[in-house]
């Protein structure tokens, strides 16, 4: 046995340097068709890095030949196998655009979208590049609607989507944790206008519910803070939220949660009404009271300068 495993580390040995120097006199090889046979062969044995380094070689050398097409779809291939996702989904995209008429050209933009879908980040993370993945499977869509590649495609925008719908649900818990600061004021605002928005974004989110409960809960905490001259119109704006909730999810867990909240609105309100109106009646008391104390008493008019007064 230990001879035997001795012979067998030999021999591996031997193949090893064997395959290193048979690859090495390939790198300084200037026979393009000896490199192009290689970069094909290595490519047939899964060594891509192998292939890669050969065909970056040969490429320019074939550029514009009969050769050149399947050299160039098994280098966006091999960047591929290697995990090297935008460099690959480039490779691919410059494949399409310049043989768009190819039996490959599908498969090519099909792969170019890929790439870029397996290179998207989760959702935490900025969604750049996931955007760019969307537009690039979109466009396969498009070009080739009846493709066999079609619901794989509708799929991954799918997951795209929910990554997209995901990071603007946790965006819009961050401004409501934001409100528990020092200075909760234009959060609260900023939460009413993103959770709008997010409605609209997704009307079909599992959140809408949700948010649209926290969405009263936070209008009422934005007007019972909100300065004299705008408090009416924001507490009211808890009534058209809560009425809007209402009707959208009539038999909601949150409808019970809610009902304590429009009360206490319906009360910050009418206190908030009477203190106006005592106010608007104290100012007009005050002006009138300034008119009569400014109002000339007969006593305090000089008859001697009527005429005057008069023809001024």
């Amino acid at each position: 046995m230990k001879i035997n495993s001795t012979y067998i580390l030999s021999l591996f040995l031997l193949f090893t340097i064997t395959s290193c120097g048979k690859f090495y006199k390939l790198e300084k090889s200037t026979n393009w068709e000896e490199l192009y046979d290689a970069a094909n062969d290595y490519y047939s044995k899964e060594e891509y890095n192998k292939a890669i380094i050969l065909y970056d070689k040969v490429l320019p050398v074939i550029r514009g030949s009969e050769k050149a097409e399947l050299a160039d779809f098994n280098y966006a291939y091999s960047h591929f196998r290697t995990k090297r996702y935008i460099e690959a989904a480039g490779y691919f995209n410059t494949f399409y655009q310049t043989y768009n008429r190819s039996p490959l050209a599908e498969e090519a933009l099909f792969m170019n979208a890929y790439s870029l879908y397996l290179d998207a980040p989760d959702f935490n993370l900025d969604q750049k590049s996931s955007r760019d993945a969307v537009n690039a499977i979109q466009l396969f869509i498009n070009r080739f609607p009846s493709s066999d590649s079609y619901e794989r495609a509708m799929t991954m925008i799918d997951d795209l989507q929910k990554r997209f719908e995901e990071k603007a649900y946790q965006e819009s818990l961050l401004y409501l944790r934001l409100t528990e600061g020092l200075y909760p004021g234009d959060f609260y605002r900023a939460c009413i206008i993103n959770f709008q928005n997010f409605a609209k974004d997704y009307p079909d989110s599992k959140y809408n519910e949700e948010l649209g409960y926290k969405l009263v809960e936070v209008a009422l905490a934005y007007g019972d803070r909100s300065v004299f001259d705008k408090k009416e119109d924001r507490l009211k704006d808890v009534f058209k939220f809560a009425d809007q909730f209402k009707v959208k999810y009539p038999e909601s867990k949150y409808l019970s949660s809610i009902e304590p909240l429009i009360k206490k609105a319906d009360a910050e309100l009418n206190a908030h009404l009477k203190l106006k109106k005592e106010y608007e009646e104290a100012l007009a008391k005050a002006k009138l009271d300034q008119d009569n104390t400014n109002m000339p008493s007969k006593e305090d008019i000089n008859t001697e300068n009527l005429p005057e007064i008069i023809n001024n």
